[in-house]
C-alpha cells in the first residue's frame, strides 16, 4: 500500500493509465476484428461494396494501430507485426478474387 502523498497519486495516475491503455486495446482489436470479417465476407462473395468495406475497415484500424503507438500503448514493433497481418489478410482476400473475376 502507498505510505506518502506522491506514491498514492502514483498509483491512482497508473490505475488511470491502465484503464486508458485497456479501452485503445480494446477498440484496435475490435478494428482489427472487423476488418477479419470483412476480408472473409469479400472472399465468399467480391463485389464492389464489400472491397470497399474492405478497405474502409483496414485504414480505420490502420489509423488506430498509428495512434496507439504514437501514444505508447503500444510498442512500435508490436504495431507494425499488427498491420502486418491486417494487410496479409487483405492481399490473401483481394488477389484470389481479382484473378477469378
Amino acid at each position: 500500500m502507498a505510505n506518502n502523498k506522491s506514491s498514492k497519486k502514483r498509483v491512482e495516475i497508473a490505475e488511470r493509465n491502465r484503464l486508458q491503455n485497456k479501452s485503445y486495446k480494446s477498440a484496435l482489436r475490435t478494428l482489427m476484428k472487423r476488418c477479419f470479417t470483412a476480408c472473409s465476407a469479400y472472399a465468399e462473395k467480391p463485389g464492389d461494396d464489400a472491397k470497399a468495406t474492405v478497405q474502409s475497415s483496414m485504414n480505420a484500424a490502420f489509423s488506430k494501430i498509428d495512434k496507439a503507438v504514437k501514444r505508447g500503448v503500444l510498442h512500435r514493433n508490436n504495431g507494425a507485426h499488427q498491420k502486418s497481418r491486417l494487410t496479409e489478410a487483405v492481399k490473401k482476400a483481394i488477389e484470389p478474387a481479382a484473378t477469378a473475376s
